[in-house]
């Protein structure tokens, strides 16, 4: 299966976009207010020589328009200067037009009047035309790469899932907006800033759907912040939404991603920076916005930094100037990014696909979006397992029709399919794949247990549930003791698994086999790992959600579940072009279109790690072609070689 691989080709000059978001330190989001042009100038050398290309900018809505039918002409002068100065560095900027919302604050031009900012349609209009002043006044400067409709508008038009606007309201003001750009003849990439928070990213509906708005932009923005009570989740959350992202099939650029170094040490912080840059290429993002350039120590006494302090801190550089351990990071990448010659690079196709349920998305009647949460987590932790077992996955929706062909389908603690969905997979089984479905009974007591039909059938097996009871998981140990050989587990082998979920979710399917073959039991003889041999394929059942109860438990990766799946790809058939024997380390390749190949691993082990991995031909340094045998990675490390 072909992963989502997208760049943006428009200006060679500055792609792929690695910059950062910019507020000067000399006044935050009130820089225009103060604007110094030596310092700006300053700042943005510092990124330069750090191998940064580009900013994100910000017109500060409140004072760009001061009033319903002018724009401040001083500021547009300082914002002119500001993109010469951008030019004289060698960089280009994405201006962000309508900026009320940010690092903790909102902010009203003083004519709003609490008119609302979807529905109200003098107030749509009052936007649309400033998105067309500023537009006009600078769509022909060479400094400006790209636009942005606004900063995080879900928190902002109305505040996060306080009275979301529907689909229809927000998809109708997105088309306005942008065709506002477009009519005043703005060419380059255009996306709306939102941060792809909307219902296929996060299965949270919030109004902005990415495949409703698909239409009017050229790239998707994820702005991640989450955090995880496992590090290695954490270190690849980024990714994870950079392939939720990807549903419409646009470019996907990290918009924004950072921390403030008030809440990690300096150390801890240069990590954070490099797994999620790295895992983030990894997962199909081709191009990345830190947030942001600097910090605010003299603006501790002004809103948003005063009661938001840890906010003053979220600079790559430091109030200075000088760069810290996150820049250093990112010019580390850029080093990378250009030794690869990353814009003439793909992803290499998979063969193994992970499932993403249309109940992620899709607010069928009468299903419920508490079943979201356990949905994305499922989803999030079998990545991660599949990253531990060097296993490259495609994402392929439900909602799609599951678009391409894999030899292993991946299914994780799934709960709810479609009819049709079920009929294909099963056709998919008869065709040659391998289907993988974990059992899992819910998190609410509605309707427990599988959510489609014919879970007997699909799997071979006769199940054995009571009517609105779960089967309680006494054991706080799942101990998997495999009975015949399955890939390279042999009979005897022992998987061993968290026990975890809520009452509801912590719960096994009892099954009696018809027809499977039973690979593994638990503690108490009962089957715990199915085959079920379907014409050319198989159906393979864990009648435990593995991936669900790992996902909610704490520090628990890398835990068993990627054995598994290292076991499924072997019987599937599944490539997996290299290998590290250690599920500390994931390794995966990226193609050039003249044909070279080069394979990142990335380390979430926090002591230094010598492993050989195992390859169909030699890894060569990138740097002076010297053939690497034994391959070292410092601490929660990345090493990039070349493959021949």
């Amino acid at each position: 299966m072909r992963r989502h691989s997208a760049h943006l080709a428009h200006d060679p000059a500055v792609l792929p976009w690695l910059g950062a978001n910019f507020w000067s330190r000399t006044g935050g989001p009130l820089m225009w207010r103060h604007y110094d042009p030596a310092t700006v100038r300053e700042e943005l050398a510092a990124l330069r020589t750090h191998g940064l290309t580009m900013t994100r900018s910000f017109f500060y809505w409140p004072d760009f328009h001061p009033e319903p039918h002018r724009v401040d002409e001083a500021l547009c002068r300082h914002f002119a200067d500001f993109l010469d100065a951008h030019t004289e560095a060698g960089m280009a900027t994405v201006p962000t037009f309508l900026v009320g919302h940010m690092s903790g604050e909102n902010w009203d031009p003083a004519w709003r009047g609490g008119r609302d900012l979807y529905e109200d349609v003098w107030m749509v209009g009052r936007q649309a035309w400033f998105v067309s002043q500023m537009t006009r006044r600078f769509k022909d400067h060479p400094a400006v790469t790209g636009w942005l409709i606004s900063n995080e508008m879900p928190g902002y038009g109305r505040v996060y899932q306080v009275d979301p606007p529907s689909s229809d309201v927000v998809t109708a003001w997105a088309g306005i907006m942008c065709d506002a750009v477009r009519a005043a003849g703005g060419t380059q990439p255009l996306s709306l800033g939102d941060g792809a928070w909307g219902i296929e990213v996060t299965g949270r509906d919030n109004g902005f759907s990415l495949r409703e708005t698909a239409e009017y932009v050229d790239f998707v923005g994820p702005h991640v912040y989450r955090s995880d009570t496992d590090r290695v989740r954490q270190h690849q959350r980024a990714a994870f939404e950079c392939e939720l992202a990807a549903v419409t099939g646009a470019p996907v650029v990290l918009e924004e991603f950072g921390l403030s170094t008030d809440t990690v040490s300096d150390e801890n912080a240069a990590v954070y920076y490099r797994q999620t840059l790295h895992n983030s290429l990894l997962g199909g993002a081709t191009g990345w916005i830190a947030w942001n350039n600097t910090d605010y120590d003299d603006l501790w006494d002004r809103a948003p930094y005063d009661h938001h302090p840890f906010e003053m801190h979220f600079g790559i550089t430091d109030g200075t100037g000088a760069a810290k351990p996150p820049l250093r990071e990112m010019a580390a990448f850029a080093e990378v990014l250009g030794a690869v010659d990353f814009p003439r690079c793909r992803r290499a196709e998979a063969d193994a696909a992970l499932v993403v349920p249309a109940f992620l998305e899709r607010g069928y009647p009468y299903s419920r979006p508490a079943d979201r949460p356990l949905i994305f987590t499922s989803l999030h932790q079998g990545y991660v397992a599949a990253r531990a077992a060097d296993l490259p996955t495609a994402l392929t929706r439900e909602a799609d029709g599951l678009p391409g062909r894999a030899a292993l389908y991946l299914l994780p603690a799934t709960r709810q399919l479609t009819a049709r969905t079920r009929r294909e997979l099963a056709a998919r089984a008869e065709e040659g794949a391998t289907v993988y479905l974990s059992f899992c009974s819910g998190e609410h007591p509605v309707t427990r247990g599988p959510w489609f039909d014919g879970l007997d059938g699909l799997f071979g097996v006769e199940l054995q549930l009571s009517y609105g009871v779960a089967e309680p998981i006494e054991d706080d140990v799942l101990e998997m003791t495999f009975t015949a050989d399955f890939g390279p587990l042999s009979a005897g082998d022992v998987l061993r698994f968290p026990v975890a979920g809520n009452a509801d979710s912590r719960a096994y399917l009892p099954v009696v086999p018809r027809g499977a073959r039973v690979a593994a039991v638990d503690a108490h003889g009962r089957p715990a790992l199915l085959v079920n041999d379907t014409g050319r394929g198989r159906t393979v059942l864990a009648t435990y959600p593995l991936e669900h109860m790992a996902a909610r438990t704490a520090r628990v990766n890398p835990e068993d579940t990627h054995r598994l799946y290292a076991a499924l790809a072997e019987v599937a058939g599944a490539r997996r072009s290299v290998r590290v024997d250690s599920p500390y380390v994931g390794a995966d390749v990226l193609v050039h279109e003249d044909g070279r190949r080069f394979v990142w691993l990335v380390s979430q082990s926090a002591e230094e790690l010598t492993l050989r991995p195992a390859t169909g031909g030699t890894l060569h340094d990138l740097a002076t072609g010297e053939r690497a045998e034994d391959v070292t990675l410092a601490p929660f490390g990345v090493r990039v070689l070349e493959l021949r």
